[in-house]
């Protein structure tokens, strides 16, 4: 039988056990601080952005957000990013995205401290990801770092397994892939271009789904008792529909992601263990 994973639990699980965490480090002289700079009026941006706020208010954190207009220009949010990385009282720093055009992406994140990096795409961050450095401060993309929690909270084994990764953005695929690695899966990228990409997902153990397509993959796919992953987060019809085809995957699924519900409310919650990580490393 079919388990469907509870990420809204598991992420408030998570948020408790975190709140605990705040109020020792209040003890020992500063709670974490989060800095959030949305740039422009993107409704799913603005939304995402408001959870960020009540979550981090509900853990206790110092929180600042900066909501600049989408004229901006790119030197002053750079100047903005600059006095953050200087602020004792910011320990993580979180640049929304998508940015407006005018905007480079690539310099923004670049112009972040590595050590304040907490949503981890800094080269930096992927880099001590990519050669498996773990001996150092590092920090890992919130959405793969949540798809490893819930498996380990709910038991799911990885070493040995065969992982299927459907997607390979920088911000899910290629780290998911390299975490995965790190806990001795075999591991299959796939994406557009991959020839049978039905035999490639037919034989996964554990399958992720992040290709931004609704109902993308359906159960004619996969095996029995495949651990299943949904990341995507597709608007139809005015619902929220994933990258998997739920119903017809949870016939032979022995785990499966429902979404919304799933990987989703995980992705905050490791942006506040990493800042929280971030404030352990920036000491008092």
């Amino acid at each position: 039988m079919v388990k469907i994973i509870n990420g809204k639990e598991i992420a408030q699980n998570i948020r408790t056990e975190l709140k605990e965490e705040v109020k020792n480090l209040q003890k020992e002289g500063r709670v974490p601080g989060l800095a959030v700079i949305l740039v422009g009026s993107d409704p799913a941006s603005q939304t995402y952005v408001r959870s960020k706020e009540r979550v981090a208010g509900g853990l206790g954190f110092f929180s600042k957000t900066f909501r600049d207009n989408e004229d901006i220009s790119q030197q002053e949010l750079l100047n903005l990013i600059n006095r953050l990385n200087h602020d004792h009282e910011i320990d993580g720093i979180l640049v929304q995205l998508p940015l407006p055009e005018h905007i480079n992406e690539k310099v923004i994140i670049e112009a972040i401290d590595p050590a304040k990096d907490v949503d981890g795409f800094h080269p930096v961050n992927t880099g001590r990801l990519f050669s498996g450095q773990k001996d150092t401060l590092r920090f890992e993309a919130c959405t793969p770092l949540g798809i490893i929690e819930l498996m380990d909270r709910e038991g799911i084994e990885i070493e040995g397994k065969k992982a299927v990764v459907v997607g390979r953005s920088n911000i899910v695929g290629k780290p998911i892939a390299h975490l995965l690695l790190e806990r001795n899966a075999t591991v299959t990228i796939c994406h557009s271009r991959t020839r049978e990409l039905k035999k490639e997902t037919g034989e996964a153990d554990i399958l992720i789904a992040a290709v931004g397509k609704a109902g993308f993959i359906n159960g004619d796919m996969v095996k029995d008792g495949v651990t299943a992953i949904d990341v995507g987060i597709n608007r139809v019809n005015g619902k929220l529909i994933g990258d998997l085809d739920f119903e017809s995957i949870k016939e032979k699924a022995s785990f499966i992601t429902p979404v919304p519900g799933g990987v989703g409310p995980m992705t905050i919650a490791m942006l506040m263990k990493n800042t929280i990580k971030a404030r352990k490393y920036h000491g008092r």
